[in-house]
């Protein structure tokens, strides 16, 4: 009996000091969100009702100037997960999985979980349906619904981008093998029916985060929880009742319903993703048109944000919060008719610059606005920091805590983005690089990046919604040959300058 107890006592000793160290590790709530452009109230956009954003923004620091590295779900949500860029995790499309170019990288969940969190993951965080196992402590979960509540409207729905099975699975390629989605095959763009919010996937969602906090705030281990919601995603669905918190006649349209002057016809395309749906029509959208689908997302965006305010409400009544670092990110930016088109796909500010806020408990500058440039590769180290791990070495970002300390300081000199293209057939590259002032895209051969098609420059000190491409004009050339240079540069020249 005395050697098993002298056995058992070492090993209980260990799991003990685990405990006791986890204990004092905080916990991460990691929020993601489907195509919200950093337009809501935190972001002084007080016309849209998201009073539970801006509960995070207020609790943390909002981030003005965050950067995706690909406006377009899986290269950027890959990216962010990775810590990596596009060209290091090869995903540039929605077909390609991140596991094909890098097998063995540690994402920023499989991190946590290797630290001693509990790591789970729920909704969209990877791209449809992509998974990857090694991130999540138990199964990645994603509850099915409806995508529209009116019989008439799902009887409409009839997307044909139908994936082969056996390429899905496929491990030479890693990709899901998909056919174009005909035009107005799909539901209508926007739907305001009558009925619960967990009708749908996002309410769904937040039903199941609610359930899992229950769950898991009676471990001993800290947790590391995913939740991702759909909305406001096309298409623009969500009950009635947030439809209702907006007055159409009041929703101010863009101002900038051209293609920014002198620019490649191939910068910024129309939006092919929202003509896949039911009515929407080829070339300009008609202003009654744009004004009630800017309705639709503003309400999808209303309808996603009360479900993400069950889960904080969660949150705090388990007494999680006081110990649960927030942060929520839109996975790119979006267009609502600027350049006179719609969604994403492109290099343009509309389209690369995204929603994020971060909350800490204790920090001493809550609610403050930063104008730091940060990108969506900065996020893996920076929580990692926050939780006292170390930072793995295929890390392409720089942890930003520092500007949670200093939120205006100078950070980061640029932004780094990118987007593909084809060109007479010839596939071409749109790097972009975005500093304190000016954007600049220099347009490649994807083979021989010494091979530019075009350039394009906008100076967002007099001209913030990029009308105006710069490039071409001789007094300019100066400024593009430093910028080109800096570009040439990349992501490595361009990291903050510690202060000692």
């Amino acid at each position: 009996m005395k050697s098993s107890l002298l056995r058992i006592i070492p090993f209980l000793f260990c799991v003990l000091m685990v405990r006791g160290a986890n204990a004092d590790r905080p916990n991460i709530l990691f929020l993601a969100v489907d195509d919200l452009r950093p337009e809501f109230g935190a972001y002084g956009a007080d016309y849209i009702k998201s009073p539970n954003l801006d509960r995070i923004a207020k609790a943390g620091i909002t981030f003005n100037r965050a950067y995706c590295q690909q406006a377009v779900c899986s290269p950027t949500r890959s990216s962010l997960m990775t810590g990596t860029r596009p060209d290091t995790t090869k995903v540039w499309d929605l077909e390609t999985h991140f596991r094909t170019a890098l097998p063995d990288v540690v994402t920023l969940g499989q991190h946590f979980k290797d630290n001693g969190y509990f790591v789970q993951g729920m909704g969209k965080i990877y791209h449809g349906n992509f998974d990857d196992a090694p991130t999540w402590s138990v199964p990645w979960q994603s509850p099915k619904a409806p995508g529209y509540g009116l019989p008439e409207n799902l009887a409409l729905n009839k997307p044909a981008i139908s994936a082969d099975p056996n390429a899905a699975n496929n491990k030479k390629d890693g990709k899901k093998k998909k056919q174009p989605t005909p035009k107005n095959s799909r539901g209508p763009a926007w739907e305001g029916a009558d009925v619960p919010d967990n009708t749908f996937q996002d309410g769904k969602v937040a039903e199941l985060a609610v359930a899992t906090l229950k769950e898991i705030s009676k471990k001993p281990d800290p947790f590391f929880l995913a939740v991702g919601f759909a909305k406001p995603h096309l298409p623009f669905v969500a009950p009635k009742k947030y439809y209702d918190l907006y007055d159409p006649s009041k929703i101010q349209l863009a101002t900038n319903k051209f293609r920014s002057h002198d620019a490649p016809d191939y910068a910024i395309q129309s939006g092919g993703e929202l003509r896949s749906y039911h009515g929407i029509p080829e070339g300009s959208i008609p202003d009654d048109l744009a004004r009630q689908l800017k309705h639709g997302y503003f309400a999808a965006i209303s309808y996603m944000d009360a479900q993400l305010g069950k889960v904080l409400d969660e949150l705090e009544r388990s007494g999680l919060a006081k110990n649960t670092i927030i942060i929520l990110w839109g996975d790119h930016g979006w267009k609502l008719g600027e350049h006179d088109a719609w969604c994403k796909h492109s290099n343009c500010e509309n389209d690369t610059n995204v929603a994020l806020l971060l909350s800490v408990p204790g920090m001493k500058h809550a609610g403050s606005r930063t104008n730091g440039i940060v990108e969506f590769v900065d996020i893996y180290p920076t929580l990692a920091e926050l939780a006292g791990l170390a930072l793995p070495t295929h890390l392409e970002g720089t942890s930003f805590k520092p500007l949670l300390e200093q939120p205006n300081q100078s950070w980061k000199q640029a932004a780094f983005s990118q987007y593909p293209r084809s060109k007479g057939g010839k596939p071409i590259m749109g790097y972009s690089m975005r500093t304190d002032r000016y954007r600049f895209t220099a347009w490649v051969d994807r083979n021989d990046s010494t091979k530019v098609d075009s350039v394009e420059l906008y100076d967002h000190q007099s001209d913030p919604q990029e009308n105006q491409n710069l490039a071409q004009q001789p007094d300019k050339k100066t400024l593009v040959d430093q910028l080109t240079a800096q570009w040439r540069g990349g992501w490595q020249m361009a990291k903050p300058i510690m202060k000692p």
